[in-house]
């Protein structure tokens, strides 16, 4: 997915001339603390609460209450990934997104953006999580996959972390069983570490009610 099909319709960007004020009024309505700001149909930056909030005249206009303004924003053709790395990276709540010309075509922000990972990403899908460590001179996705396949399961969605101070590294599986039991016997057999493992159909509901406690909280 690329970072054009994120755009929401639902968060407006700021124009130069809006109060801080109006600025920190919307931030509120939309449940955001970062907001796109226009000067004349073009983005000139992300501005955010707690820097509007640092200013003493909030009635002033933002191209008053600033010289200059960050401007993170991805491309509309970048990866979904790049679009959550740059939002992780700025700690921004908003992302703008421009074209090639960098001409302002609309936002995502970090709900939306979790709403669509979590729907592409399987997880609303019934079944359970492994979490593996495997050396990384060792990782073989095709190895993993043959494993939980040869056990009548598939792969619904994956994610590695890795760390640069270790060798090993962390991969989750989010598989279309609520029983992993014959799974994690036959990772053992190959030895592979068992990290953790999520299952049966107590913890699968426990799983949505945590990811839908975490949506409900990201709306305020």
């Amino acid at each position: 997915m690329r970072a054009f099909e994120l755009i929401t319709d639902e968060i407006p960007p700021l124009i130069h001339s809006d109060s801080g004020e109006k600025a920190i009024n919307w931030m509120d309505e939309f449940k955001v603390s970062h907001l796109p700001v226009l000067k004349n149909g073009v983005f000139v930056g992300v501005v955010s609460e707690s820097a509007i909030l640092d200013r003493l005249e909030l009635a002033d206009s933002l191209d008053v209450l600033f010289d200059h303004l960050p401007r993170p924003y991805a491309l509309k053709n970048a990866h979904i990934y790049e679009v959550l790395a740059m939002m992780s990276e700025f700690k921004i709540s908003v992302l703008p997104i421009l074209d090639d010309n960098e001409q302002y075509l609309g936002c995502t922000s970090i709900y939306h953006l979790m709403t669509t990972l979590a729907n592409i990403g399987s997880i609303k899908e019934p079944g359970s999580i492994l979490v593996l460590e495997i050396n990384a001179i060792d990782y073989s996705m095709a190895q993993i996959g043959q494993i939980v396949e040869s056990n009548n399961a598939k792969i619904l969605s994956s994610y590695i972390l890795s760390d640069a101070a270790s060798s090993l590294l962390e991969v989750t599986l989010k598989i279309n069983e609520l029983n992993l039991t014959r799974i994690i016997l036959t990772f053992e057999r190959y030895d592979y570490t068992i990290k953790a493992s999520y299952q049966a159909g107590a913890s699968d509901d426990d799983l949505r009610w945590k990811y839908d406690a975490l949506m409900n909280f990201m709306k305020f």
